[in-house]
């Protein structure tokens, strides 16, 4: 059985990232997205009478949505981009005597360390400031939370690596990719309300149950919240895992697993339409 080679895989990564930090699509995002925390935690929850510098967990908690919004568009389009915006580069690297595989996740570990590295600066160079300021109350939970935010990027890169593969037409992809951001972000919850009005008692709580785990974003919400002790605003999805859980600490793992489980089936099947394709 053919094994695939990690050596190779490590430098068609590399060529990914060198890529995109020559097309500044890294130092924009970072610089961008460094501002952004930092001017969050200045201006603070308004809503909740905080002012000045906060610290890491109300930090967190003010970004949240941030994230939420921004990270899973960024990486919808530079998947897309990767794997749809140069043709000529893409077929000439896989008519190389590599595995497809190989190829698929050179590039999609490519453009995560591009994401990662974008976001850890921000996070850090935010981090260090909100640090010598406030000091060091919440770290802990704001470490979770980046990791989080880096899960969400990396989910959603690969649904966009699997609809740039299904999908040959560049401007198709990206609207597909743009749907998919609508749809996740803006209009799966609505569309989860609705039907949950129509059924009474236990049956609606079911349906709030099994519905988180079929959008990543509010997965990372939902866990993030309940990194950050913020219980009061888990929404209905969130409470009512915690009510079939009965515990944080369940939830969490159960969250992380069904994040990672975004991850892998979209790369399985991403895999399996690449080795049936004539490129």
């Amino acid at each position: 059985m053919n094994t695939m080679n990690l050596l190779l895989i490590t430098r068609i990564a590399r060529q990914e990232l060198l890529v995109n930090i020559r097309n500044k699509w890294t130092i924009i995002f970072a610089v961008v997205f460094g501002v952004l925390i930092v001017g969050i935690s200045y201006i603070g929850i308004v809503a909740e009478g905080f002012s000045g510098m906060q610290n890491f967990t109300r930090t967190s908690a003010s970004m949240l949505n941030l994230v939420l919004y921004i990270v899973p568009l960024v990486s919808l389009i530079m998947g897309t981009l990767s794997f749809t915006g140069d043709r000529g580069t893409t077929e000439l690297l896989f008519s190389q005597p590599v595995f497809r595989a190989e190829v698929l996740l050179g590039k999609v570990l490519g453009l995560f360390f591009s994401l990662t590295l974008s976001m850890v600066i921000g996070f850090v160079v935010a981090g260090g400031i909100i640090s010598s300021v406030t000091g060091g109350e919440g770290l802990l939970q704001y470490a979770m939370f980046v990791i989080l935010s880096l899960l969400l990027a990396l989910v959603f890169l690969v649904v966009a690596v699997l609809i740039a593969t299904t999908n040959n037409r560049t401007s198709r992809a990206f609207g597909i990719s743009l749907f998919a951001w609508f749809f996740f972000v803006l209009f799966y919850d609505l569309i989860v309300l609705g039907v949950s009005l129509l059924f009474k008692g236990q049956t609606a709580n079911i349906i709030l149950f099994l519905s988180l785990f079929g959008n990543p974003v509010d997965m990372v919400r939902v866990a993030s919240l309940i990194i950050l002790d913020n219980v009061t605003i888990f929404g209905a999805a969130g409470a009512a895992l915690l009510r079939f859980l009965g515990g944080s600490g369940l939830s969490i793992t159960l969250l992380t697993g069904s994040l990672l489980l975004w991850i892998v089936i979209p790369l399985v099947i991403s895999r399996r339409l690449l080795n049936k394709q004539d490129i």
